[in-house]
Order: C-alpha cells, then sequence, then structure tokens
C-alpha cells in the first residue's frame, strides 16, 4: 500500500490531497485573516446588544443578540484583522509598493466604527465623546460604502455570482 502510495505516477495525485484549495491561494494566512475579518465586520454591528436596543426603540423590531461578550471578542477579532493590514501595508515590501493614501484611508473608515465602539462600551476616555464618535465613524462608513473600495462588499456577490470571469464561479475565459 505505501510502495503505490510513492509511487511516482500516483505521486502528484496524491500530494493533491495535502494541498490547501485554491480558494485560499499561495498565502493562506492572508485569505483566512480576510475571511474572518469580513465575517466579523458584516454580521457583529447586526447583533450587538445596544444596536438592537437602538432599533428595537426605533422600530418596533430587532434581531436576536449576541452576548456581549461574544460581540467582544468579534470586535476584538476585526481589530487584530485590522491591525495585520496595517502591517502588511507598512511592513511588506510587495504590498507597500502598491499601496497609497487612500488604502490607509479605508482601512481607517472601516475600523474605526469597531474602534470607537469597543472603547465607548468599555468606558475608556469620555463615554459621551466615544459615542459621538463611534456614531460619526459608522455613519462615515456607510456613507463611504457607494463611493470607495469599500463597495465590494456589494458588488462581490454580482462579480462571483453573474458575471462569467476567470475568478468567478461561472465559465471563465481569458479574453481581453
Amino acid at each position: 500500500m505505501i510502495k503505490d502510495f510513492l509511487a511516482k505516477e500516483n505521486r502528484t495525485r496524491n500530494m493533491a490531497l495535502f494541498r490547501v484549495s485554491n480558494v485560499f491561494g499561495i498565502h493562506p494566512v492572508m485569505s483566512w485573516t480576510t475571511l474572518i475579518f469580513h465575517v466579523c465586520l458584516v454580521l457583529t454591528p447586526f447583533y450587538v446588544l445596544a444596536h438592537n436596543i437602538l432599533l428595537d426603540e426605533a422600530l418596533g423590531t430587532c434581531f436576536f443578540s449576541w452576548s456581549e461578550t461574544f460581540t467582544d471578542g468579534m470586535t476584538i477579532v476585526v481589530l487584530i484583522c485590522g491591525a495585520y493590514f496595517l502591517y502588511r501595508r507598512l511592513f511588506v515590501p510587495r504590498v507597500r509598493a502598491i499601496t497609497n493614501l487612500y488604502d490607509y484611508v479605508m482601512l481607517f473608515i472601516a475600523i474605526a466604527p469597531f474602534l470607537t465602539g469597543f472603547l465607548a462600551y468599555h468606558q475608556i476616555y469620555d463615554y459621551q465623546t466615544m459615542v459621538i464618535l463611534h456614531i460619526l465613524a459608522g455613519e462615515l462608513m456607510l456613507m463611504a460604502i457607494p463611493y470607495t473600495k469599500l463597495s465590494h462588499m456589494i458588488y462581490f456577490f454580482l462579480q462571483r455570482f453573474f458575471i462569467a470571469n476567470e475568478y468567478s464561479f461561472g465559465k471563465g475565459d481569458r479574453r481581453w
């Protein structure tokens, strides 16, 4: 059995079993970090208790809420992933070469609501100031979505499912 596994004609096929899937590409750490970042970034605001209380007061309906410890953990994950992205932009030469001020601003806009919300919840610094900064940061992020790179949250689904290209789930081609 081991002889068959190590046979030259089977080696390539067998080694494919141990390779990382193409979904996570050449840089699996970056891929997993990006996936976790996006999941936490999108889901956390919907299930935070304070947001649901405001939603219930405004509309009379709300989502269920996750525990405050869990949403704190997800917020910390977003902040750690954001720090990792900032580290890559500052210290990885191939990433730094294609990074400009706009990329730093977009990262700040994405991270600021989580940082200010975390600081407000834990009452670090002045609570009222942090809540106001949190609201402004959240509104800035929502306003920036249709006009900036943050729109990839919406256009991802259009690209992956409706536009057939080499990176989509459809039949792609390389005609330019």
